[in-house]
């Protein structure tokens, strides 16, 4: 049975954009393009439009799965299978939002020993970060949200440094266009998955949403900025290198950062590194309170105390994921769980709901 929320804890339907925002805009960011153009090469922008136009279906299904039971996720699973085996079924994203949130971590830190400090402490840093998304999350799911808004502001001035690479590009890069196959372009949007996922966050915290029938505009509006924004980067990308060189930079983002120059700062991608650290708060602290209700939802455990438990699983967690290898390997199993969480198990729930409604009602 869905819990009731009261209204002083709901936040406006507007605000819902900043969530999408804020878990679509992470980690990933930093090195995609060089992931997408190994297969789909010069037409990599491509397969962003198509991965992000195919988000907007998913996000239809979100809806209408949140809309039929009038609740959450671990009301649509209860709905369909009962209340243990769905308290089961909803207990695995508790893992999933665990693995987004200690792969944006660690793949974080390991930005900073590469870029900046090679003997930074990972297990150090790790605990100081959790310990400030514990002082968030305590705050309530709104200031959770308020966290939201602010990385989105705080990190905007960013994307314009990105046209300093448009001196130096070579728009022949992006022709012929359509030269590689529709299975390349297509295996490029499957290797999107790690950046895109994030936004199916909303069959979680749908019950937080004052009129969420008014939200859905502002969901779909976030994808769409995303989707733009992405497509953009990845264009900026292909023809600011060669396609050798991008074949080769693990961190084709913060490379192209390397040739700003202003009166003020010599390297400006150390500026850039710093700020990410507000983008992928909002990241983690979503996913630690995700998790954390989804414990007081299905074992009724204190919601402050799920965030401990959580914190401290993930603390130890990191300790072992300690070389270039298993952070890469991190990365794949989290896209491939991201992939398989938003374009498989999202669409068979919602189809398998819509069949059980319709059987019920008759």
């Amino acid at each position: 049975m869905q819990e009731v929320i009261q209204e002083r804890f709901k936040i406006s339907p507007f605000l819902v954009i900043y969530m999408v925002l804020s878990m679509q805009i992470g980690i990933g960011v930093l090195g995609f393009q060089r992931i997408i153009a190994e297969d789909a090469g010069h037409d990599a922008w491509i397969s962003v439009l198509v991965a992000g136009a195919s988000l907007h279906i998913i996000m239809w299904m979100i809806y209408k799965i949140n809309e039929s039971v009038n609740g959450d996720i671990v009301t649509a699973h209860e709905f369909i299978a009962g209340k243990w085996v769905g308290k089961i079924l909803s207990s695995i994203f508790i893992a999933y939002f665990l693995l987004l949130a200690l792969t944006v971590v660690r793949t974080y830190v390991e930005v900073i020993q590469v870029w900046m400090f090679t003997d930074i402490n990972l297990w150090w840093f790790s605990v100081c970060f959790f310990l400030i998304c514990i002082y968030i999350i305590y705050g309530g799911f709104r200031t959770v949200v308020g966290i939201s808004f602010f990385s989105f502001v705080f990190h905007i001035y960013l994307y314009p440094i990105f046209f300093f690479n448009l001196q130096y590009a070579q728009w022949n890069h992006l022709t012929p266009i359509f030269e590689n196959s529709i299975k390349d372009i297509l295996l490029g949007s499957f290797h999107m998955s790690l950046t895109f996922i994030g936004f199916e966050v909303i069959l979680f915290f749908y019950p937080f949403i004052k009129e969420p029938q008014k939200s859905k505009k502002w969901a779909h509006f976030g994808l769409f900025l995303t989707t733009i924004g992405n497509t953009i980067l990845m264009i900026i990308s292909i023809v600011y290198f060669s396609k050798d060189q991008l074949a080769k930079s693990i961190w084709p983002t913060l490379t192209m950062w390397k040739i700003v120059k202003l009166p003020f700062v010599e390297r400006f991608e150390y500026i850039g590194i710093g700020t990410w650290s507000l983008v992928i708060l909002p990241n983690v602290c979503i996913t630690i309170w995700i998790a954390s209700r989804l414990l007081k939802r299905i074992i009724n455990i204190k919601q402050k105390h799920g965030v401990i438990y959580i914190v401290i699983a993930m603390s130890i967690a990191i300790n072992f994921i300690d070389t270039r290898e298993k952070v890469s390997l991190l990365n794949d199993y989290t896209g491939l769980a991201g992939f398989g969480v938003t374009f498989i198990y999202i669409p068979l729930l919602f189809i398998i709901l819509m069949i059980m409604k319709k059987v019920k009602k008759k």
